[in-house]
Formats: structure tokens, C-alpha cells, sequence
């Protein structure tokens, strides 16, 4: 197993991570009671919201930093944070790195919640979907093996991809339905 192997296996399990972080989220977002609903017990949402967020931005720092320990990726430092030159793909790798900003962007002022007004930190989450966006287009297009190969959409990392963006857009457009039929947005 690559370097290179690892960096997309670690992108993936982030990906799923963060997948499972919005839905869990948009859950959150409509005052879900898991003692009054499925499971009936008590399931500290909120806290799985957090900790699946936390390591998840550690898996999106690891994904690129493991690219500078492989002797074939031709990554620096600086292509990590700002891929302008880097060696493979630079536009997708250009995605990769906004997902990357993003998602710092909404972990960190998240942690900061209780020290901004609640109108500034929902703004802040917010960009969570901007974040997925970006993610998904990065983890969709880019060539895994790091080739410049144009991607193969049926690939089974990528349907993996393709489904976890489809999963968010769905749950999102739901519970855009949702406020809407039940006036909370």
C-alpha cells in the first residue's frame, strides 16, 4: 500500500464522515427527539455531531499530508494549502483545498459557538454545504492514483462519492421541504 493509496483512503473515510455529519446535522436542525422517536432511548446527537466533525477534520488534514510522504505524488508544502503548482490536476486539487478551508471554517466556529451570537454562527455553518460541495467535486473528478487520468465516474470509490453527494442533496432539499411545510427554517 502507497502513500498515494492511503491519502485517498483516508479522503474517503473523511468524506463519509462528513456525509454522515450533515445528515446528522439536518436531524438536528429539526429538534429530533430520540426518546420520543426511533430509537426510543437516549442518543446524544449533538455530542456524535461534534466528535464525528473533530475527526473528520483530522482525516481532511491527513488526506493531503500524506501525499508529501510519497516519492511519486511530487508534493510540497505548499501545494497542500495553496495548489496554484502543484504537480497533478491543479484546478480539482484547488477544490480539495476550499472543501478543506471550509470545513476548518465550520469546525472552528463551531467550537467558538457559545462566543458568537447565534445569527453569526448559523451564517459560519452554513458554508458546511459550500464545503460539501466542494468535496464531493473533488472526490468525484480527481484521479485517485494521481495519473491525470480524466476520472471514471463508475469507479467504485467514486459511485461511493456520487452517492454520499446525492444522499446530501436529497436530505437537504427534505428538510428545505420540511421548514417550509412546518414554518421552521
Amino acid at each position: 500500500m502507497t502513500a498515494v493509496d492511503l491519502s485517498s483512503y483516508a479522503g474517503l473515510a473523511a468524506m463519509f464522515l462528513l456525509t454522515f455529519n450533515i445528515l446528522l446535522g439536518l436531524l438536528l436542525s429539526t429538534k429530533y427527539n430520540p426518546v420520543r422517536q426511533w430509537p426510543h432511548r437516549r442518543v446524544k446527537i449533538f455530542e456524535i455531531h461534534n466528535w464525528t466533525a473533530y475527526i473528520a477534520l483530522s482525516l481532511v488534514f491527513l488526506h493531503p499530508l500524506l501525499l508529501l510522504s510519497s516519492s511519486t505524488a511530487g508534493f510540497k508544502s505548499v501545494d497542500i494549502l495553496w495548489p496554484a503548482r502543484s504537480p497533478h490536476q491543479k484546478l480539482y486539487n484547488w477544490f480539495g483545498a476550499l472543501a478543506l478551508y471550509f470545513v476548518t471554517l465550520v469546525v472552528v466556529t463551531s467550537y467558538f459557538r457559545p462566543q458568537l451570537r447565534n445569527r453569526i454562527w448559523k451564517a459560519f455553518h452554513y458554508s458546511a454545504y459550500v464545503a460539501a460541495i466542494f468535496l464531493y467535486v473533488h472526490g468525484t473528478l480527481i484521479d485517485q492514483n494521481l495519473k491525470d487520468q480524466p476520472a471514471d465516474l463508475f469507479d467504485g470509490e467514486k459511485i461511493e462519492v456520487e452517492a454520499c453527494g446525492a444522499l446530501v442533496l436529497g436530505a437537504s432539499l427534505w428538510r428545505l421541504r420540511y421548514g417550509i411545510v412546518n414554518g421552521r427554517r
